[in-house]
């Protein structure tokens, strides 16, 4: 019987020393997925660098721009360089490829329309990086500078939205190195 005394006067005793050791086992745990947290999105943000990086260096090849060249350009219609129209969702991208004719002979004429080189491709915001590599190097006639609008057809009610649309492209197209020629809405 007092050995059963002796073990209830023991079991307050050891719980009281068994708790605190399991306390920290669960914190050690939490410390370890907060870290495995951190390495996660370092790792992601690396990727992120090497991405812009590669990015940077494809746009790199298309040659500074000679504003000399677009200055007095003042109608959306006359810009031959990449021109986008920034929609509340989705952003318009037109461009005019270059005329594989390297004669004068009939240039801008019936057989060689402009307009037939002019082509106009709907773009995620998340891909326009991409769409802006794709293209060929005749569609930066200005060197490597785009036009930045927002769209004409957009809602009053979402003019707020659209601003903020203009204003991450722009911050997109800066970040990969590319001059931006903004245009007033219309």
């Amino acid at each position: 019987m007092i050995d059963a005394v002796r073990n209830r006067a023991a079991l307050p005793l050891l719980l009281l020393v068994l708790f605190p050791l399991a306390a920290c086992r669960k914190e050690e745990q939490a410390v370890v997925g907060v870290a495995q947290t951190a390495v996660n999105a370092e790792h992601k943000a690396q990727a992120a660098a090497t991405e812009l990086d590669q990015q940077r260096a494809a746009l790199a090849l298309i040659p500074l721009p000679t504003k000399s060249m677009y200055v007095d350009v003042h109608e959306p219609g006359a810009w031959v360089n990449p021109f986008l129209s920034v929609d509340s969702t989705a952003l318009n991208l037109r461009i005019t490829l270059a005329d594989a004719n390297p004669s004068t002979l009939g240039q801008g004429t019936m057989l060689r329309p402009e307009a037939a080189r002019r082509q106009e491709l709907q773009v995620r915001p998340a891909d326009l990086a991409q769409a802006l590599i794709a293209l060929p190097a005749g569609a930066w006639r200005y060197g490597r500078v785009i036009a930045v609008a927002e769209s004409p057809l957009a809602s009053r009610k979402d003019r707020p939205k659209l601003r903020r649309n203009v204003e991450a492209v722009i911050q997109q197209l800066n970040d990969l190195g590319i001059v931006v020629e903004e245009w007033p809405a219309r």
